[in-house]
């Protein structure tokens, strides 16, 4: 399983956001790239617990669809998303692409980390679970535009 604390599959990410263009053209679903990227990094920074986004009580938080859906099914496309994840308007491509990499910096600074948020629709989730999901959620986004 792919996962942001492994350094390849971290490394391969980083090589992807770097090839990513301000105009892409989106395969699927509504986002511009500079929506996505603002997305992404804002998605980053509520798994390092600097953005709150309020918890759902949905059945994906429960056995087995948790695990199913972190580690099994595709992420499905045009998903619903929390309103934090999507309301921020992108400054300049160039900000934004170097605040992405920060989050990510951010992200994978506390390794050894043992208080980590709740995710608003999985609740809680384990460092490991945190890695897989940081890098599906980032793959899935970055397969969106052709990278």
């Amino acid at each position: 399983m792919k996962s942001m604390w492994h350094e390849p599959d971290a490394r391969q990410i980083r090589q992807r956001i770097a090839a990513l263009r301000a105009d892409a053209t989106p395969r699927w679903g509504k986002f511009s790239a500079p929506q996505m990227v603002c997305h992404i990094t804002d998605a980053a920074r509520m798994a390092t617990g600097e953005l709150a986004v309020p918890s759902k009580r949905l059945p994906i938080r429960y056995f087995p669809l948790k695990q199913l859906i972190l580690y099994v099914l595709p992420f499905p496309k045009g998903a619903p998303t929390a309103p934090e994840l999507i309301g921020r308007v992108a400054t300049t491509w160039g900000n934004e692409i170097d605040e992405l990499e920060r989050a990510l910096d951010r992200f994978l600074t506390p390794r050894q980390r043992q208080d980590w948020p709740e995710h608003p629709a999985f609740g809680p989730l384990s460092r490991d679970a945190w890695g897989v999901l940081v890098y599906r959620h980032t793959d899935h986004h970055l397969r969106q535009f052709g990278v």
